[in-house]
């Protein structure tokens, strides 16, 4: 699940991608991350590592304070959401104790 802060900071990633009017693989040649990482980034599935968004910033002539402040509440974000503790998982009931099975042999008491 994409955060808010993942899914504004992807949103301000692909506007300056626009700017620069690269494809996605156009970015993999003038950067070091791959054209699907770059999916992954612009569509808010993963945050993306600071330098990849120093590298876009840097392509569209951008000044990164803004989308580095956008990085730093979305990594805050992510790492407050891993810190909380998770509700337990309801265990399942124990199994019933069985009787012990009678010695082979052993006439059956009606």
């Amino acid at each position: 699940m994409t955060s808010p802060e993942r899914a504004r900071l992807a949103f301000a990633l692909g506007e300056l991608k626009d700017r620069t009017g690269l494809s996605l693989a156009g970015l993999a040649v003038k950067t070091t991350y791959s054209k699907s990482s770059w999916d992954r980034y612009l569509g808010g599935r993963t945050l993306p590592p600071r330098t990849a968004v120093e590298e876009l910033c840097g392509l569209a002539g951008e000044d990164p304070a803004r989308c580095l402040a956008l990085w730093e509440l979305a990594g805050s974000a992510e790492a407050e959401a891993r810190a909380r503790p998770h509700p337990e998982r309801e265990q399942p009931p124990p199994a019933p104790e069985s009787a012990p099975a009678p010695p082979p042999g052993a006439a059956a008491v009606p």
